[in-house]
Order: structure tokens, then C-alpha cells, then sequence
């Protein structure tokens, strides 16, 4: 099993969602690197279990305990480890998951990677929980990008049905805005939306069903230049920490699919100088990569957000042991929607990444 991901920059996540703790360790942090214990914090707290009724009523502090490479509030170039101690863990509710597969879930496909040795407890290291170390190693990036002017931010574009049709104008589109995002639970352009979408949310708890949805985030800040063609592009690269996070089903950047059935003339992304004297681009269809590298635009992609699998509704599924066709309903503690909580993982993972880039550029 892989836990590790990077190259100038490499992040080791370690742990189980029922197991004492989870973890991560950072290697590649230059030196020197003032750490605000305070904006981490904020950033593990928009990720945290048992917020409100949106979440799960699974509550957690994630209060980091940072073990090594931090000395007198500054990085010490020694690799960066912190735990986060699993509090409130209830593993009796996952007694049957040893012989009853969860449809939509890892339990099956994990039994049969790992020879019956992989812990089922919610999940094990497949689940979720895994994430709260990847947030903080990302708000810790994020205070490094900090220095090149590069801001990450996420909005809603939909959860289950309900639709924000609203056009986000990128051209318009500043630092404050992304950091606006950050203060809502469900950030849309739409006043009056993110009700809606609660309520979607709150139905499909009520028919013990769950809704998933998308995600958009944005790259603000980052110069032209970064990336490489082929196997190290921005996009194999946020894409593959991108699909890491659980219940993720897809990504696009820019137009998406929609790129394949517009003309050159249209899926062009045409060059023009602004009042400053800076290259710009009068459109986004290509997300603001063109070859793998950043043409210091903004940079923008859609993550495809699966409904959570664990539900209380009455499933078809198999049991191991005897070998029989049975219905499930799961128990247990369980988000009805990810979205309101994969926002903060989602920057989190862009920013290692886009650590990782510029570092390895550098």
C-alpha cells in the first residue's frame, strides 16, 4: 500500500479512521517557513466532523500535534510530521462489515487487495478521515504559496439537482473573492442558493439517502511558466491528487467535455495585453494551461463529487461468509452529503501540488 505522493515535495500519510491516530509527514519543506498556527486551524476546522446537520454527528477537535520539524514557530527543513488523535470512534457500528459488503464502498475491493488483513473499521485507511491530515499539510503549502501571490478557492456549483447557473466573470475575480469562499459552508454565486441546496441535503438525510455534487475551484496568482509537458502537466498532476480524495468521480478544467465539440476558433483561448501591460486571455476554455503549463491566467477546474455510499436505506449486497445475496442497511455515523467538507481537502491537495511544481521548478 502507497502512502506516499511528490517529488521535490513528498507528503506520507499514515492511519485509520478507527486506529489512535492519523498522521502526516512533509518532507522537502525548505527552512525557515513561519508557520500561523491560527490559519491552520481554520482550515482543519472547515473539514472537521459533527460541524451541523450537513455532516456527520461523528465529532472530532483534528487539532494537529506537530512532532518534528517545527522548532520556535518556524520549519526546520527536517521533515514536518503532525498526528491528529481519533477521539470518538465508535467500531462497534462496523461489527458486520467484516462479512456484509457495503455497496459503493471499499470493502469488497479492499478484502481482495489486501487478503481480509485491511481494517473495515469505518473504513479503515480508505476513508475520509484520512483527509484531515491532507488539509493540514496543504494549509501549511498554502502559507508557502503565499509568498508567489497564489490563492486557491473553491465554490459550489451544484449539490444533487439544484444547479447554481450563475457565470463566474474570472477576469473580475480577486483574491478576496476566493478568500470570501472560504467563510461559507456552501459558497455560491447565486444569493439565496445555498439554502436550497441545505435542503437538498436535509431530504435525502430524511429518506436516509445521500446527494453528492460539484465542486469549482480556482488558481489565482500563479505566474506563467509552471508545469512541463506529457507526465509532470499541471493537469496529471492535480489530477492525480485531485482523484486521491475519496468520493471523487471526475475533473475538467476550463470548458471540460464541452471543449470537444467547439471549433479552434472557438476553444481558443485568444491573447490580448491589458492596461498593465500584462498577457492575458479573453476566455478560459482551457482552464488556463495550454501544453501541461500555466500561461498565468487563472486557472480553473470542476471536481465531480460522488454521494457519500454508506446510507441507512435498504441495499442489495452479499455476505462473505455465507455466501448469500442479503439486503443491507448501514449504521454508523455518516455524512449525507461530502461537498460542504471536501472544499477545504480539494485546495488542500492544490496546494501540495502546486508546491510540488514550483519547487521542482525552481
Amino acid at each position: 500500500m502507497s502512502g506516499i505522493w511528490g517529488k521535490q515535495l513528498q507528503v506520507a500519510i499514515f492511519g485509520e479512521s478507527h486506529g489512535p491516530a492519523i498522521g502526516i509527514t512533509i518532507s522537502g519543506l525548505p527552512a525557515g517557513l513561519a508557520l500561523d498556527e491560527d490559519k491552520i486551524l481554520v482550515e482543519m476546522a472547515r473539514r472537521r466532523p459533527g460541524q451541523n446537520e450537513l455532516t456527520t454527528p461523528r465529532r472530532e477537535e483534528d487539532l494537529p500535534d506537530i512532532v518534528s520539524g517545527y522548532f520556535n514557530g518556524h520549519t526546520t527543513g527536517a521533515p514536518l510530521t503532525a498526528l491528529i488523535y481519533n477521539t470518538n470512534t465508535r467500531s462497534k457500528d462496523y461489527s458486520q462489515m467484516r462479512k456484509l459488503m457495503r455497496p459503493g464502498q471499499t470493502d469488497y475491493p479492499a478484502l481482495k487487495r489486501y487478503d481480509g488483513y485491511n481494517d473495515y473499521r469505518g473504513s479503515g485507511h480508505f476513508s475520509g478521515r484520512i483527509t484531515a491530515p491532507l488539509v493540514f499539510a496543504g494549509a501549511v503549502c498554502q502559507q508557502w504559496l503565499d509568498q508567489y501571490g497564489v490563492t486557491i478557492g473553491s465554490r459550489v456549483c451544484s449539490i444533487g439537482e439544484v444547479k447554481d447557473q450563475a457565470e463566474l466573470d474570472f477576469q473580475k475575480l480577486s483574491r478576496e473573492d476566493l478568500l470570501a469562499f472560504r467563510q461559507e459552508t456552501l459558497p455560491v454565486l447565486t444569493e439565496g442558493l445555498a439554502e436550497e441546496m441545505a435542503r437538498c441535503i436535509r431530504q435525502a438525510k430524511g429518506q436516509h439517502d445521500a446527494v453528492g455534487g460539484i465542486v469549482e475551484t480556482y488558481i489565482l496568482g500563479l505566474e506563467a511558466g509552471y508545469g512541463n509537458p506529457f507526465f509532470d502537466s499541471i493537469e496529471s498532476t492535480l489530477a492525480h491528487l485531485i482523484f486521491s480524495v475519496p468520493a471523487t468521480k471526475g475533473i475538467e478544467f476550463g470548458a471540460g467535455f464541452e471543449i470537444a465539440s467547439m471549433r479552434a476558433s472557438e476553444a481558443n483561448d485568444n491573447f490580448y495585453y491589458d492596461d498593465q501591460g500584462q498577457v492575458q486571455t479573453a476566455s478560459l476554455n482551457n482552464g488556463g494551461i495550454v501544453g501541461g503549463i500555466s500561461l498565468g491566467t487563472p486557472i480553473n477546474f470542476r471536481t465531480a463529487i460522488k454521494a457519500p455510499a454508506s446510507i441507512a436505506k435498504a441495499q442489495s449486497t452479499i455476505n462473505i461468509e455465507s455466501h448469500e445475496n442479503v439486503e443491507l442497511e448501514v449504521t454508523g455515523r455518516h455524512d449525507p452529503c461530502i461537498v460542504p467538507r471536501v472544499l477545504p481537502v480539494i485546495e488542500a491537495v492544490t496546494a501540495i501540488g502546486l508546491m510540488d511544481l514550483i519547487l521542482t521548478r525552481s
